[in-house]
């Protein structure tokens, strides 16, 4: 029974040991005094530069939220614009922390890229876009069409699964990159573009004649779009994973960036608990009490930063639809802080 006891013990502690050697990435984040963010190469409303430089978007609200719970400071970011192609492999090699890049949750990403995804910022579908002079008013009228997608992206195989599921027929123009894809698309190259909804809007902004192309109607596959970490560090997962659902959670608390600090002198239980005035939760992930304030009071709640980056305050004007809160219609939920 004690050599049981004993191995059982040993087997624990080396468990444990490896676990310890494995959770370095806040470690190395803190001695760094940076963020290494993975973004798009330059997607309106999810993460791309202005003329200055300056990167803006829902996916990259994420990783200042990450920053400001680390530093306090949303500022202290490296952001590394990443291809579809190369971004699962600059999260494998470690040249980025977390990969923010509107990237779909799936099975196949999710168990063979050895990284972990921590949540969905967006809940997405894939769909289509074409010249309104074509006439064309439904997804189901595309027999034969010509469409232009970006390579390395799961956009491919929902194209292929929809057309022959409708026993359709269509010729696939493939690119490296989705600018690429986008003014190929303008260029007549193809009738038609393919990515998520999201996407279509965004990229429709690029175009010389935006109000001469139209989004259609059909959705035709799930694309929850999230931050990825890799395996084996599950503090820094949940890090990241919790710093999302913080961001829910003061949308569902009516907690804003202008009102964080009045919220924060609240004697109700629930609100004591995410502002840190009450247990250590904070400290539990490796961060302060007040981490959740830090995040609100630099990049707003998620419905601040819907708003501001993709919704009816940006130029995409998507509506908020299934990404609104669950209390409000849609289906955006966060489990409790507590």
């Amino acid at each position: 029974m004690k050599r049981v006891s004993l191995v059982l013990t040993l087997a624990v502690a080396a468990g444990l040991s490896v676990q310890t050697a494995a959770a370095q990435t806040l470690k190395t984040v803190k001695d760094r005094g940076m963020l290494s963010c993975g973004v798009s190469q330059g997607l309106p409303g999810f993460s791309s530069p202005d003329d200055k430089g300056n990167w803006t978007g829902l996916d990259v609200d994420v990783c200042r939220a990450i920053a400001a719970a680390i530093f306090n400071d949303a500022s202290k970011i490296k952001f590394v614009p990443l291809s579809a192609k190369d971004r699962f492999t600059a999260l494998q090699s470690g040249e980025i922390d977390v990969l923010s890049r509107n990237t779909t949750w799936t099975l196949s990403r999710d168990t063979s890229l050895g990284a972990n995804f921590t949540g969905v910022t967006y809940y997405d579908g894939q769909g289509f876009m074409v010249k309104k002079a074509l006439k064309v008013n439904s997804a189901l009228e595309l027999n034969s069409a010509s469409v232009c997608v970006q390579q390395g992206t799961t956009t491919e195989q929902n194209l292929a699964d929809y057309f022959k599921g409708n026993n359709m027929k269509y010729e696939v123009i493939a690119f490296g990159t989705n600018d690429e894809a986008v003014k190929a698309y303008e260029s007549g190259r193809c009738d038609v573009f393919t990515t998520d909804v999201s996407g279509l809007y965004a990229d429709r902004l690029k175009l010389a004649n935006p109000a001469d192309h139209v989004v259609l109607p059909e959705v035709i596959s799930k694309e929850p779009l999230g931050p990825m970490v890799r395996h084996g560090d599950d503090q820094w997962a949940d890090v990241v994973k919790w710093t999302l659902y913080a961001m829910i959670t003061a949308e569902e608390l009516g907690i804003t960036q202008k009102n964080a600090d009045e919220m924060a002198k609240s004697d109700k239980p629930e609100l004591k608990r995410v502002f840190g005035t009450d247990g250590n939760l904070g400290e539990q992930l490796g961060l302060t009490k007040d981490w959740v304030s830090r995040i609100v009071k630099s990049v707003g709640n998620y419905g601040e930063s819907f708003e501001r980056n993709v919704g009816a305050g940006s130029k995409l004007g998507i509506a908020r639809g299934i990404n609104a809160l669950w209390s409000k219609g849609g289906i955006q939920y966060a489990p409790p802080i507590r």
